[in-house]
Parts: structure tokens; C-alpha cells; sequence
């Protein structure tokens, strides 16, 4: 496989993996500091956030050379769910339960089902 055409399938999941880092901490990395005032969370959250739509943007316009949209956003399901996985468990101490992996696991099976030609 040529290098170029490595770079354009791997540089689009490296980037949606970093931008999911970034926007799973402006979602869910207030719950870890409940008593700042909710208008410091949107705040900071919105700054956070930025720094994802720099990663996420260019994701999509790299990975439309080779995937479909709705591979794209398949494939940004799977990267979200293992990266809250990880955020869960690590930053706020909230193990996942057989449940949760299950639904998971369903979402996975999902997204597999867009990668079918």
C-alpha cells in the first residue's frame, strides 16, 4: 500500500481520536468540579471544544478522500465510545458496567455494519 494512502486512511482516526479526547473533556469534565458555576463550565467548555473542531474538521475533509461520510461518522461512534470508556473509568472513577459494554458493544456492531459494501 502506498505511504500517501496510508497517511489517508490512518490521519483521519488519529485526528478524530485526538478531537474526541478533547470534546469528551467539554462534555463530561465538569461533572468533576460540580460546584464551579455552571456558566464557568459552558465557558471553558466552549474553549475546550474549540480545540476539537480543529482536529475534527480537518478529520472529515482528510478522511472524505477515502471514506464516506457515513463511515466517517461510524467510525467517530467507535472512537467517542472508547475514548468515554477510558475518560469514564481514569478521570471521574464511574467503572462501566456488563450493561454499558453490551450497549456498546451493539454500537460497534452498528458501525461495522456502515464499513459493508
Amino acid at each position: 500500500m502506498p505511504a500517501d494512502r496510508l497517511s489517508a486512511l490512518v490521519y483521519p482516526v488519529l485526528l478524530l481520536l485526538g478531537s474526541n479526547i478533547f470534546m469528551t473533556f467539554a462534555w463530561y469534565g465538569h461533572l468533576k468540579y460540580k460546584s464551579a458555576p455552571l456558566t464557568v463550565a459552558i465557558g471553558v467548555s466552549w474553549g475546550i471544544a474549540l480545540f476539537e473542531y480543529c482536529l475534527q474538521v480537518p478529520a472529515n475533509r482528510l478522511g472524505s478522500a477515502v471514506y464516506s461520510a457515513p463511515q466517517l461518522k461510524g467510525m467517530q461512534e467507535v472512537i467517542t465510545l472508547l475514548v468515554f470508556a477510558c475518560f469514564s473509568i481514569w478521570y471521574l472513577g464511574q467503572p462501566l458496567k456488563w450493561n454499558h459494554w453490551a450497549g456498546f458493544g451493539l454500537i460497534v456492531v452498528a458501525a461495522w455494519l456502515i464499513f459493508l459494501d
